[in-house]
Parts: C-alpha cells; structure tokens; sequence
C-alpha cells in the first residue's frame, strides 16, 4: 500500500516518488532532505536518464495556482528546489531555483516529452523567492517572484497527460542539500493575466 502525506496546505493526499533521506511538515511549510547525486533529467543529447530525486507530489482538480518560497543552501552546481508536474516516467516538468555552474541561484525550467529541455531563465538576488505553478485549462504557466511582489511569467506550455503537482529536491553533482517550501499557498482559481504580474 502507497504511504500518503497530508499537508495543511495542500487540498488532497501526496505520495512519495521517491523517498528522501529526511523530511518534515508543519502547516504551510515542508522540508525535503535530497541525498547525493539526486535529479530528474532525461538527457536530450545522452541515452543518460535519472529519476531519483525525492519528490511529493498529489493531484489538483481544474484550474489553480500552486505557490511556495523556496529556501536552500547551494551548495553545489545544479543543487534545487523544484516545484513539480508528473504525469508519468516520460512526462513531466519541473520549476527550478538551481545553482548554476557559474555559482549563481538561477530559475531553470525543464519540459520533458520522453526527453528533456532545459532552459535557464533568470539569476534571482535576495532569499524572498517564489515559485509558482498555474493550470489554465489544458495550459499551465511557471511564474516566478521576488521582494517586489511582481509574478513574472517563466514559461507557458502545454503537457499530455493529467499531472500531479509537488514539491522535489534534488543535488546531481553534490553530496546532498535541504530544501524548505514556505508559505506554501493552494488557490482552485483560474489566472486571469498570466503577463500582469498578479
């Protein structure tokens, strides 16, 4: 039998993908242990696949807007917190605060269709950083905020399937890193202006 997790703010049950090496939950936060070597990428150039990073993810219905502050210490390249879409092994993306390898906390979001993309986005300064998953109909939107408040659009794309929503943590080339999902907010209302900044 699947163990299930609750978490306050989060409407339903989350399962496990794959088990951390440590985690906790109190209210509106949720704190994930990622071990070494840990990702989910299926390399566009390489037959290399990895899929072991810990993840909690649980279904949500219709439209909505998933949102987190994201905390961690990068450590090493590629070390990230992640807010995460899954369908299954071959579909799924992922919306990343991530270490780049020129040692600067970058957003990076990968769309994966039997293989990965990978795009770097922007470098963020300040540690009030916020991720954020929308679903528009069959459409969903990667939006990202700092201090200002503004929710700046990442990414907008389309992914088959019927995902489940979570949170993963992963450390690829370091010996493992802690992420901290704060002030986690569930809202079942559709966005209305995916460029104004709401």
């Amino acid at each position: 039998m699947t163990e299930t997790v609750s978490l306050p703010a989060f409407p339903s049950p989350l399962r496990w993908l794959n088990r951390p090496q440590d985690w906790s939950a109190e209210g509106d936060a949720l704190s994930i242990v990622a071990g070494a070597g840990t990702d989910l990428f299926s390399d566009p150039g390489e037959p290399n696949r990895y899929a072991n990073a810990p993840a909690l993810v649980g279904r949500l219905d219709g439209d909505f807007t998933l949102s987190a502050r994201v905390r961690l210490d990068l450590l090493s390249t590629y070390d990230a917190a992640v807010l995460l879409l899954y369908a299954d092994d071959d579909r799924w993306a992922k919306f990343c605060l991530e270490l780049s390898p020129q040692g600067r906390p970058t957003i990076v979001s990968v769309v994966t269709r039997g293989v990965s993309d990978d795009c770097n986005s922007v470098t963020m300064d300040g540690t009030d950083i916020r991720l954020r998953i929308s679903r528009i109909g069959t459409a969903f939107a990667f939006h990202v905020a700092d201090e200002s408040g503004f929710w700046n659009l990442i990414r907008y794309f389309a992914l088959d399937g019927d995902p489940e929503v979570g949170f993963l943590a992963q450390s690829p080339t370091g010996e493992g890193c802690t992420v901290r999902f704060e002030d986690i907010v569930y809202s079942p209302k559709r966005l209305s202006d995916l460029r104004g900044g709401e």
